[in-house]
């Protein structure tokens, strides 16, 4: 009788996790790339921070609405000018079962901070960083900054146990090459566990039944899949390998909404942009020798003026891109639309600058380009290359994967390059610190690739980002960005617009800053 009872039992037993395995939800995504690494500490890229924030969390995040929301900590307050207190959420432990403390912040900070870190430029206006008591931290920064929150979203939190225990004390350098256990494993606080990564093949979520908050998704497991190939990608959604991707292809949006599929789209806060270096004393690659063209204002701004936008906006982006003077666009705090116009395209007036600046014959540099990290970023390459011809400059393309672009643009390795930037402050003075101020030791000017460098828009970045005024806080922006533009520091080409391709059965909330939460993902029945 009791064999027979315990026979049944386990019959039951095991129907009831078949049945549980059958109700199990899996999300197949598929993006143009793949985060670089697990490590939230190691690249300041919006892919790599969507990704990693299913498993890490910030003290403060962003709402379904991009407004500033608590997260790790449950309230915070300015307590002097220059002091904020943060009290954490009590109850959190990592997904290794650790409970989070105040040592783990004070310690994801340092961390953060240090060398082969890529987010030093957020905090980098923090001096100290103290322990109350284990659920209250102080930060203390080195002048006023009214909007140190905002700069926090993408500090991510890391147990201070974990990495000790796995080596981890240090960020993953992409640009040095230095791995760690960071860069394939994870221990977050997360709605999402890491359980299987294989670096550009596949990387599998599952979710995690012991968060600290309601997930507002019924996914229990999240399969992301890179897939280069546009063709490849789009036809994996069509097929219905894949439930959701992004970027859809400009040329296949209309292509999947007739096939009844959804495409998302909406405006993004990036902004697309050359940058030329202007530091060296003679280019890494170019045909000109003992010198450095790009130091020449007048260079910079033929190569300005020859770049025809148009074709770029209505044939390479589909006019799925909104063409820039700026190097932030609308949505982001101190925009000045009546400051956003571009300088003339005119090439015989950039054939003139390029012959007094010593150049009448123009001359041939390599320019850098990623083809699987922004909208059409190879084409809008070819199509700046295409341009330039027309006044004499040679391009030599190259174009790579953003695994190996970033680690060496990163490292400064270039002459001329393309990049992307999405404030994630949604404020112009983190555009105006990252892109625009002369790089420092301590983290200004991290993201500035080609070493802009003038005194008065540092001074001016400086006092941005103290001014609690709102008024003279814009108008100190306005002058920023009049001095850049003066300068022809970079040469900002246009905002690309949001577009996700998605199955009926997905629901999901699109942010302007192009950051995609599974934990906001709901999959209806087919």
């Amino acid at each position: 009788m009791k064999i027979r009872q315990l026979a049944t039992l386990l019959a039951a037993a095991a129907l009831l996790t078949l049945g549980a395995a059958a109700q199990a939800v899996t999300l197949r995504v598929s993006n143009v790339g793949d985060a670089v690494s697990m490590d939230p500490h190691s690249l300041n890229e919006s892919l790599q921070l969507s990704f990693t924030a299913s498993f890490y969390e910030p003290l403060v995040g962003r709402g379904k609405d991009m407004g500033i929301v608590p997260l790790l900590a449950k309230s915070w307050k300015r307590n002097a000018p220059t002091v904020w207190r943060f009290s954490l959420r009590p109850g959190v432990k990592f997904h290794d079962g650790t409970p989070f403390t105040a040592d783990d912040v004070v310690f994801s900070f340092k961390r953060a901070a240090g060398d082969g870190s890529d987010l030093k430029a957020a905090i980098s206006s923090i001096k100290d960083v103290r322990k109350i008591d284990d659920l209250t931290v102080e930060l203390e920064t080195s002048a006023p900054n009214p909007i140190l929150p905002e700069a926090l979203t993408t500090v991510y939190i890391l147990s201070k146990k974990w990495c000790e225990e796995n080596r981890a004390e240090r960020p993953v350098d992409k640009r040095k090459g230095i791995e760690n256990q960071a860069s394939f494993k994870a221990n977050g606080t997360g709605p999402f566990r890491l359980r299987e990564r294989q670096p550009g093949t596949r990387t599998v979520l599952v979710r995690n039944g012991s968060y600290w908050d309601k997930i507002e998704s019924n996914v229990d497991e999240v399969v992301y899949t890179p897939i280069g190939n546009d063709a490849t990608r789009v036809a994996a959604l069509l097929s219905g390998e894949i439930d959701l991707m992004e970027p859809v292809p400009v040329q296949d949006v209309e292509k999947l909404k007739s096939a009844g599929f959804t495409v998302m789209q909406g405006p993004e806060l990036r902004t697309i942009f050359l940058g030329m270096d202007q530091k060296r004393d003679e280019l890494l690659s170019s045909s000109v020798k003992g010198k450095n063209p790009f130091k020449d204002k007048r260079v910079r701004q033929a190569f300005y003026q020859a770049i025809d936008i148009e074709p770029i906006r209505s044939r390479v982006m589909r006019g799925a891109a909104l063409p820039t003077a700026l190097m932030v666009g609308p949505g982001v705090r101190g925009f000045a639309q009546d400051m956003n116009k571009r300088l003339p395209y005119d090439t015989e007036s950039a054939k003139k600058l390029l012959a007094e600046a010593g150049y009448p014959q123009g001359f041939e540099v390599t320019m850098n380009c990623p083809n699987d990290r922004y909208v059409s970023d190879g084409p809008i390459c070819q199509a700046v290359a295409a341009s330039l011809a027309r006044i004499g400059v040679k391009i030599n393309l190259q174009v790579e994967s953003k695994a190996t672009y970033f680690p060496k643009i990163l490292r400064r390795d270039t002459s001329f390059y393309l990049l992307g930037w999405t404030p994630s402050t949604t404020d112009s003075h983190d555009a105006l610190f990252n892109l625009m101020a002369t790089p420092t030791a301590a983290g200004q000017g991290q993201f500035n690739l080609g070493a802009y460098s003038n005194p008065k828009l540092d001074e001016l970045t400086l006092k941005i980002q103290s001014e609690l005024d709102e008024t003279q806080r814009n108008a100190l922006i306005r002058e920023a960005f009049k001095v850049h533009a003066d300068d022809v520091g970079h040469i900002p080409l246009h905002q690309q617009a949001l577009a996700w391709g998605m199955n009926k059965k997905v629901k999901l909330t699109q942010l302007a800053d192009n950051r995609m939460f599974f934990k906001w993902v709901v999959l209806s029945p087919k």
